[in-house]
C-alpha cells in the first residue's frame, strides 16, 4: 500500500538535512538528492506507475490506466534545494502529487487521459548556476551544446555528470500543475491556504567582476590602494537602495575575493547579483542603474568592473483561462490568483508554450530558502486535495 502524505513526508524528512542549521543541502546528483531520487522510483513502483527519464536526469512517473491518445497531464515539482534551505520548497510538490493520485485512485476515479509526477533536475542552480536547468533542457531552452559546459563550484562540468544528449520527456504534454510551498506572506494576508499563480516576475543573475591591486594590509596607504572590496561594497548598498525605491528585488547572496586572505587588500572580487522586478523594462533598468552607480565608484576607486548576464528569464504570464477555471467553484470559495516573485519550472514550460499553472500552499512565515520555510500538515493535506481536485477537473 502506497505511503499517504505524512508517512512519505516523514521519511524524507532526515534525507541531506544539517545537523548543524537543520537546513537541507539536497544538490543535484549528489547522495542526498540522489537518496530522493531512489524514493522517488520506490513509490511510482509501489503505485505501478511507469517510470521515464530523460538524458539530462529528469524523470516523470506516468499513470496510464486509459486508452490513451489524449494529450498528457502533467504534475509535479522538483526534489533539489539551495545551500541550507527549506524541507518544502520542490518536495512538496512531488509528495503531493503522489498523494493527490492516491486521493483520485481511492475515489475512484480513472483520468481519460495519462497523468505524470515530475522531478526536474536542478531546478534551484545551485550546482551549475542555471536555474530550472532540468525543465530548461527538457523544453529546448538550453541546448545540450551550452548546459554540458556549466561548472559547479568545484570545477565539475555538468556534462561530466549526465550523458547528455535530447529529451523527449515532455512529448504529448499538453499542460502542467505546479504545486509549490508558497515563498512569501500573500496567502497568509489573505487567510488562505490555497492559492493559484497569475504570473512570474522577471528574473537575472549576474556575475560581477571587479578587478584591483593585491597589497599588504598594514603598510599600503588607504589612499594608494586599488581596493575591489570598495567598489563592491558600495554597489550591494546602491543595489539595495534602488531597489527599495522601486519596490524592486535585489540581492549580493553569494561573494568570492582573491587571494581572500585577511591581512591583504584583495586583488579581485566576484559578486552574484539577483534581480527581480514587476516587469521586463523594471529589470533592464535596476540593473542599468545599479551597473552604472557601480561603474562610476570604480573609477574613483581604481578598479576595473565587469557585469555579465548568466541567465535572464522574462516575465511569465500563466494561461489566465486555465488559473480561471482552477481557482473556481470551490467549497470555501475561488482560490485566490495571486503573482509570485520566484522561478519555477511551470514558468520555463509556460514561456515554451505548455500550458501552465501553480498551486500555492500557504507559508506561515513567509520564509523559503531557509531551514524556517514551513507549512502546517493541515494545509499541506489541503494542498493535497486541491491538486486532486484540480486533476480530476483537467484529466477527466
Amino acid at each position: 500500500m502506497p505511503d499517504d502524505f505524512e508517512r512519505m513526508w516523514a521519511e524524507l524528512a532526515p534525507i541531506g538535512r544539517s545537523a548543524g542549521s537543520g537546513g537541507y543541502f539536497r544538490q543535484p546528483f549528489t547522495a542526498a538528492e540522489q537518496e530522493l531520487r531512489a524514493w522517488f522510483d520506490e513509490q511510482a513502483a509501489a503505485r505501478d506507475l511507469r517510470v521515464e527519464e530523460d538524458p539530462f536526469g529528469n524523470a516523470v512517473a506516468w499513470w496510464e490506466p486509459g486508452p490513451g491518445g489524449l494529450s498528457r497531464l502533467l504534475v509535479g515539482s522538483h526534489l533539489d534545494s539551495v545551500l541550507d534551505g527549506g524541507a518544502y520548497d520542490g518536495p512538496l510538490g512531488v509528495v503531493s502529487s503522489f498523494a493527490a493520485l492516491d486521493r483520485l485512485r481511492a475515489r475512484g476515479v480513472v483520468p481519460t487521459r495519462p497523468v505524470g509526477v515530475a522531478a526536474f533536475v536542478e531546478e534551484e542552480g545551485s550546482r551549475f548556476g542555471l536555474a530550472c536547468l532540468g525543465s530548461r533542457l527538457a523544453t529546448g531552452a538550453t541546448t545540450w551544446a551550452v548546459a554540458r559546459e556549466l561548472r559547479d563550484r568545484d570545477g565539475t562540468a555538468f556534462g561530466d555528470v549526465v550523458a547528455g544528449g535530447v529529451s523527449d520527456l515532455l512529448d504529448g504534454v499538453g499542460c502542467y500543475v505546479e504545486l509549490h510551498v508558497e515563498q512569501g506572506r500573500d496567502l497568509v494576508d489573505r487567510g488562505r491556504a490555497i492559492g493559484v499563480a497569475s504570473r512570474i516576475w522577471p528574473h537575472g543573475r549576474y556575475r560581477v567582476d571587479i578587478a584591483g591591486t593585491a597589497n599588504h594590509a598594514g603598510t599600503t596607504r588607504m589612499e594608494d590602494r586599488r581596493d575591489p572590496m570598495l567598489t563592491y561594497a558600495m554597489t550591494a548598498l546602491a543595489a539595495n537602495k534602488q531597489a527599495r525605491v522601486t519596490g524592486q528585488r535585489a540581492t549580493f547572496g553569494r561573494l568570492e575575493t582573491s587571494p581572500n586572505s585577511t591581512n591583504s587588500v584583495p586583488s579581485a572580487v566576484t559578486a552574484w547579483l539577483d534581480v527581480r522586478a514587476e516587469t521586463d523594462a523594471h529589470l533592464a533598468d535596476l540593473v542599468a542603474t545599479i551597473t552604472r552607480q557601480a561603474e562610476e565608484r570604480a573609477e574613483r576607486d581604481g578598479t576595473t568592473l565587469t557585469v555579465t548576464a548568466e541567465s535572464v528569464s522574462g516575465a511569465t504570464e500563466f494561461d489566465a483561462d486555465l488559473a480561471a477555471r482552477i481557482a473556481a467553484d470551490h467549497a470555501e470559495g475561488d482560490w485566490p490568483v495571486i503573482a509570485t516573485q520566484a522561478g519555477h519550472d511551470a514558468g520555463i514550460l509556460s514561456a515554451r508554450g505548455f500550458p501552465s499553472a501553480m498551486l500555492f500552499v500557504r507559508n506561515p512565515t513567509g520564509v523559503s530558502h531557509s531551514p524556517a520555510e514551513h507549512a502546517e500538515v493541515a494545509d499541506c493535506l489541503a494542498g493535497v486535495d486541491a491538486l486532486a481536485e484540480t486533476i480530476e477537473r483537467l484529466a477527466t
